[in-house]
């Protein structure tokens, strides 16, 4: 048994979407400065790093972030690699084995753009006609490893909206570089902010079955 850590460590130098507030973490009390303890501001946006989308972040009368179910971010998760792919197209989730599967995970060549400095704007995303195959399989959460599952500059965010819609979990920001593909007990808990169009997220994984899937 094996856990992984596949959250993002909040800090300053993080990558950001391009529109996002700047992450900033600031030290306001220090013991070394002769406080009596240590303590930080933090000023983050709701999507920052590893984080949840609640359907209110696109949809106006959506779940909001203290209102998503708790089972869908609790229980076993199938991770599926792709490799060199611009795109996860409808013909690629259709082979994929997905009796029993409520939630997915996609590892792609994103995992490997953390390591850059700056945002990249040609990551690997989902087409709507991929999400909606998902949920006609009955998904419930999808996750993958960059800061949007959405193709950059979309003016319509229709993969977000076939997914919030139908009250998929979108789980975005993933670090999945020392992750194999196979079978895992997810834990990904954003935090409980009332009415909130999202939140970062503490996201583990508990290895149950690491054979390769595709």
């Amino acid at each position: 048994m094996a856990f992984y850590d596949v959250t993002l460590p909040i800090s300053d130098s993080m990558i950001t979407w391009p529109s996002d507030p700047a992450v900033s973490v600031k030290k306001t009390s220090m013991i070394s400065r002769g406080d009596s303890c240590n303590v930080s501001e933090l000023k983050i946006g709701s999507h920052c790093g590893t984080h949840i989308d609640a359907p209110y972040h696109f949809l106006e009368n959506g779940r909001t972030i203290d209102q998503i179910i708790l089972e869908n971010l609790i229980g076993d998760a199938m991770i599926f690699e792709f490799d060199n792919q611009e795109k996860i197209d409808v013909s690629d989730v259709k082979r994929l084995r997905l009796d029993n599967v409520k939630r997915v995970i996609f590892k792609t060549i994103n995992s490997s753009y953390w390591k850059l400095s700056a945002f990249k704007k040609d990551f690997v995303y989902i087409t709507k006609e991929a999400a909606q195959y998902l949920v006609d399989r009955g998904i419930q959460l999808v996750g993958v490893d960059y800061l949007s599952i959405e193709k950059f500059n979309s003016q319509k965010a229709e993969t977000h909206g076939v997914f919030l819609q139908n009250n998929v979990v979108v789980l975005e920001g993933l670090d999945l570089s020392l992750v194999a593909a196979g079978n895992y007990e997810l834990i990904a808990l954003p935090l409980k902010i009332k009415s909130g169009d999202g939140s970062p997220a503490r996201v583990i994984l508990r290895s149950i079955d690491a054979t390769t899937c595709v």
